[in-house]
């Protein structure tokens, strides 16, 4: 029987993104089912496989999305949401295949089960592109997702404070800035996409913060100092706010946790568009 490294590195060395999706579906499944042995003999590749499309650019060299409530626009906002998700697949089922090996069995349920949700949310997102005559790779994306991921290569603890509790959680703060445009612009079935998986990633987050909170204790650390200290090292950039503080609450962020990487005055608000509520880089 196929241990459950083997299973996470065939999701990573797949290229095409609905093989890909199709691939982290499979493992799960078949973790679930009980057909795969909880062994970790396979090593993970340093980069996952992708394919030339979407082309892939620094950040500042990122296009314009257009006129808020375009068709243009909307079509950028889910081909970028699209491609997070793309790269949040990635991330789940390295979090499993680098990380597993030292922590309890039900820290591979748990990521199994974000990545098989990160596959779906890709996929519906993929749908809605095309039914505006469009497809994931049709625009230019960047790889910050992954660099996150090759700089906490080596340190589960890292990886933890810095991709699930930074940035999958800025998902949480301004999907519903997003949710609102798409509202606006009369795009109810994009609308009822995004508030799928605004709940989704907050049970991701989540994740992140009981076994970053499990590997503390295990370690006789402070977790909440620790976080901090996680995020000053291993974040590129600033925690910024304006935040959602409801989100982050149900995830285990608490106010107390964030005051000490942003400024408590902000903790409590979410970011309009207005204020620049932007396209999240998070999973």
């Amino acid at each position: 029987m196929p241990d459950v490294s083997a299973a996470c590195r065939l999701v990573l060395e797949t290229a095409d993104p609905i093989s890909k999706m199709k691939a982290a579906r499979k493992a799960a499944r078949d973790w679930r089912m009980g057909t795969l042995d909880w062994a970790f003999a396979t090593p993970m590749p340093a980069r996952p496989a992708r394919t030339d499309r979407p082309p892939l650019l620094p950040p500042s060299r990122m296009p314009k999305r257009g006129r808020a409530g375009s068709v243009r626009a909307r079509i950028a906002m889910l081909h970028a949401l699209a491609h997070i998700e793309h790269v949040a697949i990635d991330l789940a089922f390295d979090m499993v295949g680098r990380f597993g090996a030292g922590f309890p069995q039900r820290f591979v349920d748990d990521w199994m089960k974000v990545g098989a949700e990160e596959a779906i949310h890709f996929a519906l997102l993929e749908r809605r592109l095309n039914a505006y005559h469009a497809s994931y790779g049709d625009l230019p994306a960047h790889d910050g997702l992954w660099e996150a991921a090759e700089q906490t290569a080596a340190d589960s603890l890292a990886r933890l404070a810095v991709v699930p509790m930074v940035l999958e959680a800025r998902g949480l703060d301004v999907t519903p800035s997003l949710i609102t445009r798409f509202e606006a612009a009369g795009d109810d079935r994009s609308a009822r996409i995004l508030r799928r998986i605004a709940e989704d990633e907050i049970n991701h987050v989540a994740a992140g913060v009981t076994w970053f909170r499990h590997l503390c204790e295990r370690l006789r650390i402070d977790y909440v100092q620790s976080w901090q200290s996680q995020v000053a090292q291993h974040f590129r950039g600033m925690v910024k706010p304006p935040f959602n503080d409801s989100s982050r609450r149900r995830a285990g962020l608490t106010k107390e946790m964030m005051a000490g990487v942003a400024p408590a005055s902000d903790l409590s608000h979410t970011p309009s568009v207005a204020e620049g509520g932007a396209i999240p880089d998070s999973g």
